[in-house]
């Protein structure tokens, strides 16, 4: 990267980067429109596109974090971003996170690449000529990064950016349990309860499951055992953590990729901060000292708050453009 991140002076903080970046866009939007795509299995997944006039425009995907949606911060932030760059741009919702409850009992989890390679095969075939792109953030960044070290030489992206993912899910989920007077535990458990909530009628084909009993989860690792294993095929939630988990995939992405990480980030263990070691050769990292977690808020001016990840991924994907461009001249 020819331009690394520097936090602003007065978002030096790892919760603060973490925590105040939604505070800034209460009324932040870009315009999508939704569809349903009907997969193998007999459910659907829910796409949000924003498509600029360019009909050959470059394609970008768009995946969110733990219970994230079209709605968070940083998904429309960077929609927009890239969408302002020329990119046409489609967030995929993983099943359990769209506007309608999914058929089937299964929802997602972080190592559940089956839907992201279908969807992937899909926009090959809808647009062979196009370029393609895919940034992941979180969970998101994690199911991102597998899916690119599963494809390896056969991975039909150009490239790709990967911020902020638990490489190392069994450490993660350690520090989320305790980071911050388990702030961020109750936070994602309590959107986790509620979105299962929903299916509950589904989830009971499975998992003999009543709403009181979901609702007295008060442990990420213990909704991971009762709920997320069970649901995918895991023994247990160490199992699910071990399985999914993106680090051993690293070795083998062959496409060129950006990995953004903060080593303070206060939702990730220090055991997920990947090294030169973990990575090939066609891994770009950009690990900070700060940043937190998908935060990274540059800038000299408070009520001018700079999205660094806005800047840095746009710019990496367009410099792989020009470099796809030169290559065919």
């Amino acid at each position: 990267m020819t331009h690394k991140f520097k936090p602003a002076w007065w978002m030096t903080n790892r919760h603060v980067q973490t925590i105040m970046p939604r505070f800034f866009r209460p009324f932040h939007n870009t315009r999508y429109e939704l569809e349903q795509l009907d997969t193998p299995d007999g459910d659907f997944i829910e796409l949000a596109w924003s498509l600029p006039h360019n009909e050959n425009a470059p394609l970008a995907i768009v995946l969110h974090g733990l219970e994230g949606n079209i709605n968070s911060f940083y998904a429309k932030g960077m929609m927009k971003a890239l969408k302002k760059q020329g990119y046409a741009v489609v967030l995929m919702h993983f099943r359990n996170c769209s506007t309608e409850v999914n058929r089937l009992p299964r929802a997602y989890h972080s190592g559940d690449t089956d839907d992201l390679a279908f969807f992937i095969n899909h926009l090959k075939l809808q647009f062979p000529n196009r370029l393609l792109f895919a940034v992941g953030f979180s969970l998101g960044g994690n199911v991102l990064a597998k899916y690119l070290g599963e494809q390896a030489q056969r991975c039909p992206l150009n490239a790709a950016a990967v911020i902020s993912a638990p490489y190392d899910l069994s450490s993660s989920s350690d520090v989320i349990r305790k980071s911050l007077g388990k702030i961020y535990q109750k936070y994602l458990l309590d959107r986790m309860k509620k979105s299962m909530q929903r299916k509950l009628p589904q989830i009971k084909q499975q998992i003999p499951i009543t709403t009181d009993e979901l609702m007295d989860i008060n442990d990420l690792l213990e909704f991971d055992n009762h709920i997320t294993a069970p649901l995918h095929g895991f023994e247990n939630a160490h199992d699910y953590y071990r399985q999914a988990s993106a680090m051993p995939y690293l070795k083998h992405i062959a496409v060129p990729t950006l990995i953004i990480h903060a080593k303070d980030d206060p939702m990730l263990s220090i055991k997920a901060v990947p090294s030169k070691q973990d990575v090939s050769e066609d891994v770009t990292l950009c690990v900070s000292e700060k940043g937190g977690h998908v935060g990274f808020i540059s800038g000299s001016n408070p009520f001018k708050p700079i999205f660094w990840l806005e800047k840095a991924v746009p710019s990496y994907f367009s410099q792989h453009i020009i470099n796809k461009t030169s290559n065919k001249q």
